[in-house]
């Protein structure tokens, strides 16, 4: 019996996911359990599992297309079942070695319609090709546009074979097989360019008066989260200032013992801000609507920047970690941040989020709450300040951090307090190792 390869939520947030890359191909074997697909979520990118065996069939959307959750994007079945109640107009793919070289586009298989595509007529209804412009645009996908500009194709020498002579990723892909890389046809200037995002961009080029860029699924979920915090949820800001030295001098000396004690001070920070949490329970808390919930358990979130967003992995249980494990702990969850492979359950069920931009210079800041925590705390940068302390002046390392409260959960005494506490943890650190 045929298996349905379905878009899966594959994080609890997630309403729709990017088919990154597919694993299995049209025409290979499949066990239930094998990964045939990777997938794009709102916070990573996630492998995706068969749920049946025989033979993947047909891919219903191309690598880079986006579908919605529930959203049927694949067929397995055995080699000789009838699927085209599954697959419906879309035909099962064929790998272009496999296609006569000799057979006209126009009696090639439809192939899956690509993401963003106008609607077209049923399959076997005529349909006729619009006649190019010389010298004017192709009618192509986006997707097939990002590969023939990465592979320098040029568009007007191909022949579309997508909905009305479209040129899709298929017909890039055959070109670029058969003939050598040819330089770009120079071209009337683009004031813009639609270009999926990458993983991997550290600075982004601009060429023309702008560019467009399609928004990652992390990226969507960001701007859908901070909307719901923003405007809702009734915002105050505490700030204060807190004198660091004796964090400066334990860290010399936890790292003078050797690399399984390096910690940096946003290492020592979540540490007092979960034990700060424990004596504050009212602040450790998360808005349910129509009640509030309350957290025994400290568990911290530490917002990391990546180069597709912001993402928040979570220390659990950071209240009864030493400071060596939640030293080793976020700078393994940072790095499964950045290369997007962070768990579900690594980024979900926070109590308590911290932000840090005092590596970039900033002196103080305010951050946005994530739903449904009832605060954050931003962290500024550590500067030398002179302090009048027994009638001179003495150097001290001084830090600002400020928090977001939300007015629905958290008073102002209230936060005042939980700021009291963690700066007397902070300036008195060795409080923490007992």
């Amino acid at each position: 019996m045929a298996t349905k390869v379905m878009m899966e939520a594959l994080s609890p947030t997630m309403e729709e996911g990017r088919l990154v890359k597919w694993v299995k191909n049209v025409g290979d074997a499949v066990k239930n359990g094998d990964t045939i697909a990777e997938v794009e979520t709102d916070k990573a990118i996630m492998e995706m599992v068969a749920r049946g065996d025989g033979i993947m069939r047909a891919h219903l959307i191309e690598e880079g297309q986006t579908s919605p959750i529930g959203a049927i994007i694949g067929v397995i079945a055995a080699a000789d079942e009838d699927i085209s109640a599954i697959a419906g107009g879309h035909a099962p793919a064929e790998a272009p070695s496999e296609q006569p070289k000799d057979v006209p586009a126009s009696e090639l298989p439809a192939p899956p319609v690509e993401a963003h595509e106008h609607k077209h007529p049923p399959v076997g209804t005529a349909t006729h090709a619009p006649e190019a412009v010389p010298g004017g645009p192709v009618r192509s996908s986006p997707l097939a546009r990002r590969i023939a500009a990465e592979r320098g194709v040029n568009l007007q020498a191909i022949q579309g074979t997508g909905p009305g002579g479209r040129v899709i990723k298929r017909d890039i892909e055959q070109a670029a097989s058969t003939t050598p890389a040819a330089a770009p046809v120079a071209a009337a200037p683009r004031l813009s360019a639609s270009v999926p995002p990458s993983a991997t961009t550290t600075a982004l080029q601009i060429e023309g008066e702008f560019k467009d860029v399609a928004l990652t699924q992390m990226r969507k979920t960001i701007a859908r989260r901070l909307g719901e915090s923003i405007g809702p949820i009734p915002t105050f800001f505490l700030t204060s200032e807190i004198d660091m030295t004796n964090v400066g001098k334990l860290r010399e000396q936890m790292m003078a013992v050797g690399d399984a004690f390096k910690v940096s001070v946003n290492d020592i920070v979540i540490k007092a801000v979960a034990i700060a949490l424990t004596r504050h329970p009212e602040v450790n808390a998360h808005w349910m609507g129509d009640s509030i919930r309350y957290f025994s358990a400290a568990h911290v979130g530490m917002a990391v920047a990546t180069d597709d967003g912001l993402i928040v992995p979570v220390i659990r249980d950071a209240h009864l970690k030493g400071l060596g494990a939640i030293g080793k702990e976020a700078r393994e969850l940072a790095k499964r941040a950045r290369e997007r492979k962070l768990q579900p359950s690594e980024f979900t069920g926070g109590t308590f989020s911290v932000s840090n931009l005092g590596m970039f210079g900033i002196d103080q800041f305010t951050a946005i709450i994530n739903p449904p925590e009832a605060a954050i705390l931003a962290v500024g940068a550590t500067e030398t300040k002179p302090v009048w302390e027994n009638g001179e002046f003495v150097p001290r390392q001084k830090m600002r951090v400020t928090m977001s409260c939300d007015h629905r959960i958290i008073d102002g005494a209230v936060g005042a307090k939980f700021l009291q506490t963690l700066r007397q943890l902070l300036e008195a650190p060795m409080m923490m190792l007992y």
